[in-house]
């Protein structure tokens, strides 16, 4: 009997939530309680059937039922009193509409302490997880909680083993994903690319009676890690554990309760960024899609202040992915390997020099990633954007050492013949496997390529140009030497509005201003400011000379009693500043003017080379060849970028002249046709 047959039953639940006026984006919130419900409840009969028949007929009857129901606890999978006391399930309970608020109220409270925790049935001030009380109120509030709980009463999940109701729990989880992602930038994990990860994933590993340890710092409901580990497990007889963390209370809750009925698996609750539950912990396998461009700033102080090293640098507050990979990254063993799914921005987000690009540097400096994929667009649930896979790896082939590959597997997708929300391309087994196979190979492809790690890596190198005229020439040649500019004393300042003749004002227009300073600030510092030598006509006169700018030939120019001068290229500098009362001057506004050279900060891209002779010649080469103007040489940094579209772009093939030419003379005497017949 296929599970699957169940999920078009338990979403014919959300018809009652519809006829009720309950928003479709509110679904999951009143069907998560419930679907956890039904699933522990067969679980725990499951259970108890798997341990009547372990002991056997014989030996049953033997044995007290207070002692039976004591192995059940044991086992920490969880108890329900109405459950094992009783024998009395859901099903029976909704049978009678009479008792059937205190019987479902009591079948509630029947639960173990953690198991009703996880589903919320205590009301209080703590965590409410999965809130099952909150709904209760809702639904009785419209008079329908009996006919709401008897149709989830009505699945039954108990034919099923643990893995085949994880199957449906995946396919649920999916759709609540498609409907309401509760926080910006969450995605669900399709079960293709769960399934691509586990291939990639059991390429990397061997055979071993060591415990495999599984690690996925944003867990979610657990699709991801338990798919991972079940895969991993149809491949290898080898023991896994499983390790999951989240900050989602309900989805946290789904885990939780489903890694109770696995052999090792522990599931924790809380901020992986400012709480790792697991900070003694070092794992042979992570894994994670944390979310995408979600702001950590309402933990900013927290992350500043963290004291375990594992954040080299702090990426743009507004998108914590590179916080999660570094994280994951300090989770690793030392042979560990991961995958981890981002969007494109982990990539290219962030110029040389800023946290983002020096993590990716950080990252390829300690030769951490093996490879980078590109997944097809239309792949999620819920975002038709690129998404990418990270292959990290700690314990790389030697032949694989200082080298990343990037395989395009955009194209590596079969179309599905239904769209699920905004996914309408799953990359299928073929397809997978071939990736796999790429990725093992370790070689050149039409679509995938290997570097040197220093490929991705580029020099951002400053430089101070100095600006010259027509000629060549910088107003730095009039300069003093140790001089930075030439001071003017002016006794008339002329633009294109009126002309200026007071450099020092201590007075004001007392009706206008309070003061001196607000005069200053509302009235002569934005004036002064707005001057502009370029645009306007600014000359100004000294005693002895008058001083401006020749746009025309891009130079200073004096004169003095009608003889011209070339001064070069340079900039004329008016300020204004405000100047307190002391003891010898009184309160005024004074207005500077001076000469100085036209200097201007640039910035060159040039490719990188890992010898540092080589970079420095490349470096001096490529100015040679393209900056003509007289420069310094400031800061360089280097930056690091992983370019997919510079990489695998492909120009479109241009369409010869001779057959659009013939195509216009068609169209041409097939308007002339048309044109005939109108006439007639």
């Amino acid at each position: 009997m296929n599970i699957l047959q169940y999920e078009s039953k338990i979403w014919a639940t959300a018809d009652l939530l519809r006829g009720c006026g309950i928003k479709e984006s509110e679904w999951p919130s009143f069907m998560m309680p419930f679907f956890a419900l039904v699933m522990v409840e067969s679980r725990l009969v499951r259970m108890m059937d798997d341990e009547k028949n372990e002991i056997g007929e014989e030996a049953l009857s033997g044995i007290p039922k207070e002692d039976l129901y004591e192995l059940i606890k044991d086992k920490g999978q969880g108890y329900n009193k109405y459950i094992f006391e009783k024998n009395l399930t859901l099903s029976d309970i909704c049978k009678n509409d009479k008792s059937f608020y205190n019987d479902f109220d009591a079948y509630l409270k029947g639960f173990d302490g953690e198991t009703k925790d996880l589903l919320g049935v205590d009301t209080g001030d703590g965590e409410k997880y999965l809130d099952i009380r909150g709904v209760i109120t809702k639904l009785k509030a419209k008079d329908v909680l009996l006919g709401y709980t008897k149709l989830w009463s009505g699945i039954d999940l108990m034919p099923f083993n643990n893995s085949e109701i994880t199957t449906l729990e995946e396919h649920i989880k999916r759709k609540w994903a498609d409907i309401s992602a509760e926080t910006a930038g969450e995605q669900y994990t399709p079960d293709d690319v769960i399934a691509l990860i586990s291939e990639i994933i059991a390429s990397k590993i061997e055979e071993s009676d060591t415990l495999l340890k599984i690690y996925d710092c944003t867990c979610g409901g657990g699709n991801l890690l338990f798919g991972v580990e079940d895969r991993i497990n149809e491949k290898f007889s080898r023991l896994t554990e499983t390790y999951g963390q989240d900050w989602n209370d309900s989805l946290y809750a789904l885990a939780k309760i489903e890694s109770r009925f696995r052999p090792d698996s522990k599931i924790e609750h809380g901020n992986t960024l400012v709480d790792d539950k697991f900070y003694n912990e070092k794992f042979d396998v992570v894994i994670a899609n944390p979310p995408y461009g979600v702001s950590w700033k309402g933990y900013q102080k927290d992350i500043n202040n963290d004291k375990t090293g594992r954040f080299k640098f702090l990426p743009s507050i507004s998108d914590g992915q590179l916080l999660f990979m570094q994280h994951l990254v300090s989770k690793l063993d030392l042979s560990g390997m991961g995958v981890v799914v981002h969007n494109g921005s982990t990539l290219f987000s962030g110029d040389a020099g800023s946290a983002e690009s020096n993590i990716r540097k950080w990252l390829l400096d300690s030769d951490i990633v093996e490879a980078v994929i590109q997944l097809p667009t239309d792949e999620f649930f819920n975002t038709g954007i690129y998404t990418y896979l990270w292959v990290l790896n700690k314990n790389k082939q030697e032949r694989h050492i200082d080298k990343v590959m990037l395989i395009n597997a955009s194209e590596k997708f079969k179309p599905l013949k239904k769209s699920k929300g905004s996914k309408r391309k799953e990359v299928d087994e073929a397809n997978r496997l071939e990736i796999v196979e790429t990725l093992t190979k370790y070689e050149d492809t039409d679509y995938a390529k290997v570097f040197d790690k220093e490929y991705f890596y580029f020099n951002k190198q400053a430089i101070m140009l100095t600006n010259v005229d027509e000629d060549g020439n910088s107003f730095e040649s009039k300069l003093k030497k140790g001089k930075s500019s030439e001071k003017l004393t002016p006794i008339k300042l002329i633009n294109g509005e009126g002309d200026l003749t007071e450099f020092t004002i201590t007075t004001f227009d007392e009706n206008k201003y309070g003061s001196l300073k607000d005069a200053f600030e509302q009235d002569i510092k934005p004036y002064i400011a707005s001057l502009d030598y370029k645009e306007q006509p600014l000359v100004i006169t000294t005693t002895k000379a008058k001083y401006w700018f020749d746009t025309d030939k891009e130079t200073l120019m004096k004169e003095i009693n009608g003889k011209k001068e070339l001064l070069g290229c340079g900039k004329i500098v008016v300020k204004a500043g405000f100047k307190k009362v002391s003891k010898t001057q009184i309160e005024r506004v004074e207005i500077t003017v001076e000469l100085t050279p036209d200097y201007q900060k640039d910035y060159e891209i040039i490719p990188y080379h890992k010898d540092e002779t080589d970079n420095q010649t490349a470096i001096a080469d490529f100015m040679g060849k393209y900056i003509t103007r007289p420069f310094e040489y400031l800061e360089n940094v280097v930056g690091v970028e992983l370019n997919f579209n510079k990489i695998f772009y492909k120009p479109e093939k241009l369409r010869d002249v001779v057959d659009i030419l013939g195509e216009i003379e068609a169209l041409n005497e097939e308007i002339k046709g048309l044109e005939e017949g109108l006439e007639l």
